[in-house]
């Protein structure tokens, strides 16, 4: 794993659990038990380095899950002191390492920057995040003139995705783009 790779976010250490050299890990994967497996290599960046400083590897030497929650044992790690300082260090993947899904399915960072237009070729704006609350993500669009808007992740509105050209198209039912250019108005 090298620092020119496009990395992912899988991770994030939240403290140290025990005296060990243990520690909680809010997982920001959907694959945890793949992740978070003994042998895995991550790539841990500390909290002091911030979202873009160097990164470290890391191996997982074993693993426990509490409530759905790993509790990861880094090799090299074997005492509270020494797990203390990795508080709050960010673990990340190289992006090529990641599975392939099913056709239609996208990892949602992929969706973070495309433009979105709807069928007719109107520019709607570009996708800053996706919420995921209910049924369908939500894909936060924003023009820099107008108040966000909230398209739901469906493929009866999104008819089109894709990532590698940067582009989605939408055909939004009746009402949708209006509700939300009311809503911050």
């Amino acid at each position: 794993m090298t620092e020119d790779d496009d990395l992912v976010l899988v991770g994030r250490v939240a403290k140290p659990h025990g005296l060990r050299g243990d520690v909680f890990i809010n997982s920001e994967t959907d694959f945890p038990d793949e992740r978070f497996a003994p042998g895995a290599q991550l790539l841990m960046r500390s909290a002091a380095a911030g979202e873009t400083g160097p990164t470290q590897p890391v191996t997982v030497d074993a693993v426990r899950f509490h409530n759905g929650r790993p509790i990861v044992r880094f090799m090299g790690v074997s005492s509270v002191e020494q797990a203390e300082p990795l508080a709050r260090a960010t673990l990340w993947v190289p992006a090529k390492s990641r599975a392939p899904l099913p056709e239609g399915q996208f990892y949602h960072d992929a969706l973070i920057g495309c433009d979105v237009e709807t069928v007719a070729g109107e520019a709607v704006g570009r996708v800053t995040r996706i919420d995921n609350f209910g049924s369908a993500p939500l894909l936060a669009v924003t023009d820099g003139r107008h108040p966000e808007l909230l398209v739901p992740l469906a493929e009866a509105i999104c008819v089109r995705i894709d990532p590698s050209a940067r582009r989605i198209v939408i055909d939004p039912p009746e009402g949708l783009l209006d509700v939300n250019l009311t809503r911050g108005a």
